[in-house]
């Protein structure tokens, strides 16, 4: 299927590998320009060959920024100059208890898991608009609707990025504009993998055994989502193909969330 991005612009927060970098992948494989974003500049540059090296002749190009400081969004928006597409994807996770949960940990999981959508859409909502096309998109999890007891402030700082976009959806109104949100399930992404592989081999277990014993029961896939089934989904949210869905949360999550709606 054509998904009509050939010419573009899309700029994915936190894309240097994982989701970020499958959606990124796919959306360059569609035709359009991709715009690759992560903390560290090397890593950037590195994800922006890797990109270019899978799909030649592919319109991929980096800009390092740190997404939880006002002042490196403020010069990543003036560099970024004016995009189609926004995917806000940036994120960070961690299992922890209640009470080793500091005040100030609290505040860097609201800076980047939900302040960092909050001021790319500020800067790129209004030009969409005045063009008159435009598509925004919020990775969420699964975790923002049924919100872990161990991962508290991960849930809850995703559940305000959840609302956030669905009021930004109405700002939308009448407008060929679109805002939705695509909430992911336990997903094989690097660093689960990582993570994965590293107790496997403190555990002395092959990886592929632990990798099946996490699956969780609730699952009706069971197996770990990969980063590219989430990729496809964002990929038709971001082309025209789309143009009657907004303001929706969308699954792709393994039917981990066994709710009628």
């Amino acid at each position: 299927m054509d998904l009509q991005l050939t010419g573009k612009r899309v700029f994915i927060s936190g894309s240097t590998q994982g989701i970020g970098y499958a959606v990124a992948a796919a959306c360059v494989a569609e035709g359009a320009a991709v715009i690759l974003n992560g903390r560290d500049p090397k890593r950037v540059t590195g994800a922006v060959t890797r990109l270019r090296d899978a799909v030649p002749g592919g319109d991929v190009s980096g800009i390092a920024a740190d997404l939880a400081d006002p002042a490196q969004v403020q010069l990543l928006l003036e560099e970024l100059g004016p995009v189609d597409v926004l995917i806000n994807n940036a994120g960070i996770f961690d299992v922890a208890p209640l009470g080793e949960i500091s005040d100030e940990e609290w505040l860097r999981y609201f800076q980047v898991n939900a302040m960092s959508g909050v001021r790319l859409a500020r800067g790129l909502l209004a030009p969409m608009l005045e063009r008159g096309w435009g598509r925004i998109i919020f990775i969420g999890t699964e975790s923002a609707v049924d919100v872990p007891g161990d991962m508290l402030h991960y849930g809850a700082t995703k559940a305000a990025a959840l609302a956030f976009a669905n009021g930004l959806a109405k700002l939308t109104r009448g407008t060929a504009v679109t805002v939705n949100t695509v909430l992911g399930g336990p997903t094989y992404s690097d660093g689960v993998a990582q993570t994965v592989k590293q107790i496997a081999t403190a555990q002395s277990v092959p990886e592929e055994t632990l990798k099946a014993a996490l699956v969780r029961e609730g699952s009706l896939i069971q197996r770990f989502i990969e980063p590219d089934e989430i990729a496809n989904l964002v990929a038709y949210l971001a082309s025209p193909l789309s143009s009657a869905t907004n303001g929706a949360t969308l699954r792709a999550d393994g039917g981990v969330l066994q709710t009628v709606c």
